[in-house]
C-alpha cells in the first residue's frame, strides 16, 4: 500500500520548490562551521534541482541524511531549527509531507532569533508562496497526527510548536 503521505513524484516536484523557498528564508541562520554550512547550502540547492527535474529521487534519497548531520552540528537552537528545516526540504523527495516540515522548521528559526511575534508573518508569507498547483498538492495531504506511520503521523510534526505550524497551514489552505 502506498503511503498518504508520498504523492506521486510530479506532486513531490512541486512541493520541493515550495520546501526549498521556506528554507532559504532562514538558511542564514545556520551557523557551525564551514562543511556544516556547506551541506545546508548543498541540500537547500538540491532540493530545487529536484524540484526543477534536474535530479532524480533516488539520487536524493541518498544524500537526504546528510542535511540531517549537518543539522545536529548547529550551534544554535535557531540555527539547528534552521538546518532542520534545510533537511526537510531535502527529504520532499522522498515524502511529500516532509514539505511542511520544511515550513515549521522554518517558522521555528524564526521563532527562535527573531521572537514569537515574527511567526505569523513567517506563516502568512509560507501560505502566500504557495501556487494553485502546491496548493492542490498539500491538500491531498492527511492531517497532521494521522496514524499512518511518516512525518505528518504521530511524532515531532504532530505536536508542539511544529505541529501548531503544521496545523496552521493545512487549516489555512482547506479554507481557501
Amino acid at each position: 500500500m502506498v503511503n498518504s503521505q508520498t504523492l506521486d513524484e510530479a506532486d513531490r516536484r512541486l512541493l520541493a520548490l515550495w520546501a526549498a523557498d521556506c528554507a532559504s528564508r532562514v538558511v542564514s541562520l545556520v551557523d557551525g562551521d564551514a562543511e556544516c554550512l556547506d551541506t545546508i547550502t548543498d541540500a537547500v540547492e538540491r532540493a530545487r534541482a529536484f524540484g526543477n527535474g534536474e535530479s532524480t529521487a533516488a539520487a536524493e534519497i541518498k544524500l537526504r541524511m546528510r542535511a540531517v548531520k549537518a543539522a545536529g552540528k548547529a550551534d544554535s537552537p535557531a540555527g539547528a531549527a534552521a538546518a532542520r528545516s534545510v533537511a526537510q526540504a531535502a527529504a520532499v523527495a522522498h515524502m511529500s509531507a516532509h514539505a511542511l516540515g520544511a515550513a515549521a522548521y522554518a517558522a521555528k528559526a524564526v521563532s527562535l532569533s527573531r521572537g514569537v511575534d515574527a511567526v505569523d508573518d513567517e506563516i502568512r508569507w509560507q501560505v502566500a508562496r504557495l501556487t494553485p498547483e502546491q496548493r492542490r498538492a498539500l491538500a491531498l495531504l492527511p492531517e497532521v497526527g494521522c496514524s499512518e506511520p511518516g512525518p505528518l503521523g504521530p511524532g515531532l510534526l504532530s505536536r508542539g510548536f511544529l505541529g501548531g505550524v503544521v496545523r496552521r497551514i493545512q487549516t489555512s489552505i482547506a479554507g481557501e
